[in-house]
């Protein structure tokens, strides 16, 4: 479905945006990986997507430069023509509450988070409306929708991609151009499994234990979103069945925002 297409995604040598970029891949997509790791598995994994009979390209662009984030996108114009397919995965977390919470934290999860997804969109979106096509998809979170205590920037951010999906959406209604937000509950991410060891330690539990305790808080289903779940949501977005699904902030969180 997407041969011939460039999509480019942020945060994806591992967890949500490894699997977005899988799933891309797999229809046809050519991909720009970007994010942090040793050299070695990142080989690995365009590898692995190069298999699939697509191209790929890396780019470390640090997500909270400015710089950093267009000299990204001239590399993959540069290498591919255009990007058809921006998914803004890239993510930090922190958790503190707020009268102790660390300004230079603050300062970049709103960077990474947040505005990274700004300066991308503002960069490719020339092309996708020279080409009355193009597909802007944010990984916002269930904290997009409802907030959690301690986690004021993440909420805040993911808040605020929510709010610019919208925008964007509307800016672009009239073109082939859309823009939506995905939001996950909890996915076994690196992220998130910092989470879980940090309960563990303080609970003296297990890893089952600190899993489970965590999902019966917010998540109905007791079970973790995966990432081919949210590859394949990313998919259909792309699919001219999503033509008008515009500006919408789709969760898939085992039941959190339905409480």
């Amino acid at each position: 479905m997407l041969k011939g297409k460039t999509a480019l995604i942020t945060g994806s040598t591992s967890g949500i945006g490894l699997g977005i970029a899988r799933a891309l891949a797999n229809e046809g997509a050519n991909i720009v990986i970007n994010g942090f790791g040793a050299p070695a598995a990142i080989k690995r994994v365009e590898s692995e997507l190069q298999t699939l009979g697509v191209r790929t390209i890396y780019h470390g662009a640090d997500m909270s430069k400015p710089d950093a984030i267009e000299q990204m996108i001239h590399a993959a114009e540069s290498e591919f023509g255009r990007v058809d397919v921006l998914v803004n995965n890239a993510g930090i977390q922190h958790v503190a509450p707020i009268e102790s919470f660390p300004v230079d934290r603050w300062d970049a999860i709103i960077a990474i988070n947040l505005s990274s997804a700004f300066h991308t969109t503002r960069l490719v979106m020339p092309k996708m409306r020279q080409a009355n096509w193009g597909r802007i998809i944010n990984v916002a979170s269930v904290h997009g929708l409802v907030a959690s205590a301690d986690k004021s920037a993440y909420v805040a951010a993911k808040h605020g991609i929510v709010g610019l999906t919208k925008s964007v959406a509307l800016e672009t209604a009239r073109t082939g151009v859309t823009c939506n937000a995905i939001c996950p509950g909890w996915v076994l991410t690196p992220l998130v499994q910092q989470q879980l060891d940090s309960r563990a330690e303080r609970g003296k539990l297990d890893a089952e234990g600190a899993q489970q305790a965590l999902l019966s808080e917010k998540q109905p289903s007791m079970q973790f979103v995966t990432p081919e779940q949210l590859g394949a949501l990313a998919v259909f977005l792309c699919t001219p069945a999503a033509d008008q699904v515009r500006g919408a902030a789709w969760n898939i969180d085992g039941g959190w925002y339905a409480q």
